[in-house]
């Protein structure tokens, strides 16, 4: 289809499409292993990364998605995205408690935004 932007396309996803105005993440996750913190950490910064190369940035976020493996982490999580996402531009959000893809991921961040 004319006017889709696939953003680091592989043979199962792609990491970023843009579309009409908006632009829809994969789930970004952290290194396996780690602390929800650290992981929380790199999975933001991941956002921070494909929103850019999709000509968007965090105050454009319409809604996000986060996924945590165990909802006891969620204060822990809280943390790291209230001194992350910009005040004044908190998208819609959900929380929820999931099975994630291998057993050391911890949390997952799914967001869609308007682009610039």
């Amino acid at each position: 289809m004319a006017g889709i932007k696939r953003i680091e396309s592989g043979a199962r996803m792609s990491g970023a499409v843009v579309y009409n105005g908006l632009v829809w993440l994969a789930g970004q996750v952290g290194t396996p292993g780690e602390s929800v913190t650290v992981q929380t950490q790199a999975a933001l910064a991941e956002v921070d990364r494909l929103l850019a190369e999709a000509g968007s940035d965090k105050e454009h976020i319409l809604s996000a998605q986060i996924w945590l493996a165990d909802m006891a982490d969620f204060a822990e999580m809280n943390a790291v995205w209230d001194a992350w996402v910009p005040q004044g531009h908190t998208p819609a959000r959900a929380t929820g408690e999931a099975k994630l893809a291998a057993p050391n991921y911890l949390v997952e961040v799914i967001v869609t935004a308007a682009v610039k």
